[in-house]
C-alpha cells in the first residue's frame, strides 16, 4: 500500500494547529502521524519517532485518506454518552452499601462478576470486569475486614435523644463544669497482631511471650483541655473504676460539678459503686451511653490509637516494659493525670 500523502499549505497549518492545541494524547499523535507521513517519512518511520507501533501509524494514515480531518478526532464521539458518569459512580457506590443478598444472591460477599450483574440490573449500565475495577479504585473502594458490632437495643428515637443531650452536655463543659468521658482498656504481653508492610514473598514475624500478663488501665478524657487521668490496676474489678473516681476528684479539685460520660459496664453501675458515689461522690454525676454505642465514648478513639501505636505486633518482653511505652505515648499525646493505684 503506498502511504504517502499529500497536504496542502492550509491544510497543514490546521492539522498543525490542532496539535498544539488538542489535550487529548491520542488526537495528537494521530495528527502527528498524519504530518509526518506527508512529510515524507514511512509509516514505520513515523511510528518509531512518535513510540507507537507501525500498525496504528498504517489505520492513521488509510483512515486520513478515507475521510480527510475528520479521521483526526475520536471516534467514539458519536457513540453517545459515557457509561460511567457521576450518577452510575453514587449507584455503585449505594449497592456496595449492602450486600449481594440485598439483591437476591445467596453469597453474603462481593465478587466482581456479581457486582457487575448488579450493575447490569439496578443501574442498566454494562460494564467490563476491567472497567468497573477501575471504577472501584476510583471510589477507593478497599478490600477490608467488617467489624462485628451489637445493635443497641433501644429504640432508635430514644437512643437519638439520650447522645444528643449526651453531645449538649459535652458542649457546655467548662473549667468549673468539667465533662470527661472515662472506659477502661486492656493491655496484653501477648501482642494484638495486626497488619503491617513487609516485603514480597515474606512475612513478618511477631514473638509471643507465651503465657499471658494483662494490666488494665481505667482513663477520663476531658475534650475541653486535651487531658486524660488515668489509673492503672492488675485486674478490672469495681475498685480500679472506683479509683479512677477518685482520681478525678484529686484532678479537678478546683471543680464544682464532675460530669463522667461513660457505657453500661457492669462496674459502673454495681452496687460498690452506687455505695461509694453516695458516700464520696458529690461532685461526681454519671451519665451512662447507650447500650452498645462505643462509637459515641470519645475514650474510644484514644485507646484504639493506643494499640496501634503500642501494643499491636510489639516486641517487649515484659509487661512492665510495655506499660512503659503506654506511659510514654500517653504523656507525649495528652496532659495526663496519673495515679498507679493497685490495689483498693
Amino acid at each position: 500500500m503506498n502511504s504517502k500523502l499529500s497536504l496542502k499549505r492550509p491544510d497543514r497549518r490546521r492539522v498543525q494547529k490542532l496539535d498544539r492545541r488538542s489535550a487529548c494524547p491520542d488526537q495528537r499523535i494521530r495528527c502527528r502521524v498524519v504530518l509526518k507521513v506527508a512529510a515524507g517519512l514511512s509509516c514505520n518511520a513515523a511510528a518509531r519517532e512518535l513510540g507507537c507501533a507501525p500498525s496504528t501509524a498504517v489505520r492513521i494514515v488509510a483512515r486520513f485518506r478515507r475521510e480527510g480531518e475528520a479521521a483526526l478526532l475520536d471516534g467514539r464521539i458519536e457513540n453517545g454518552e459515557r457509561k460511567i458518569d457521576d450518577d452510575v459512580r453514587g449507584g455503585v457506590g449505594g449497592i456496595l452499601a449492602g450486600t449481594p443478598e440485598d439483591h437476591g444472591f445467596t453469597r453474603p460477599t462481593w465478587t466482581l462478576e456479581i457486582l457487575r450483574k448488579v450493575v447490569k440490573t439496578v443501574l442498566s449500565v454494562l460494564l467490563s470486569l476491567g472497567s468497573l475495577w477501575a471504577l472501584l479504585h476510583q471510589l477507593g473502594v478497599r478490600w477490608g475486614r467488617p467489624r462485628p458490632v451489637v445493635a443497641c437495643p433501644w429504640r432508635a428515637s430514644r437512643r437519638r435523644r439520650r447522645i444528643a443531650a449526651l453531645k449538649r452536655l459535652a458542649a457546655s463543659a467548662t473549667d468549673t463544669n468539667v465533662v470527661v468521658y472515662a472506659d477502661e482498656v486492656d493491655v496484653h504481653l501477648n501482642p494484638k497482631i495486626g497488619p503491617d508492610w513487609m516485603l514480597p514473598r515474606t512475612q513478618r514475624l511477631v514473638l509471643t511471650p507465651g503465657k499471658n500478663e494483662k494490666r488494665y488501665i481505667a482513663g477520663a478524657y476531658e475534650p475541653l483541655h486535651d487531658r486524660l487521668v488515668y489509673v492503672e490496676g492488675d485486674r478490672k474489678a469495681s475498685w480500679i473504676f472506683l479509683n479512677l473516681l477518685r482520681a478525678l476528684i484529686e484532678a479537678y479539685d478546683e471543680a464544682e460539678k464532675i460530669h463522667v460520660i461513660l457505657d453500661n459496664y457492669i462496674i459502673h453501675k454495681g452496687r460498690l459503686a452506687q455505695a461509694w458515689l453516695a458516700e464520696h461522690g458529690a461532685r461526681l454525676q454519671l451519665h451512662f451511653l447507650p447500650p452498645y454505642c462505643p462509637n459515641e465514648n470519645r475514650i474510644e478513639r484514644i485507646w484504639l490509637d493506643l494499640h496501634a501505636n503500642v501494643t499491636r505486633n510489639h516486641r517487649q518482653r515484659t509487661i512492665r516494659a510495655l506499660l512503659d511505652r503506654v506511659h510514654g505515648y500517653l504523656a507525649k499525646r495528652f496532659d495526663t493525670w496519673r495515679q498507679m493505684l493497685i490495689a483498693a
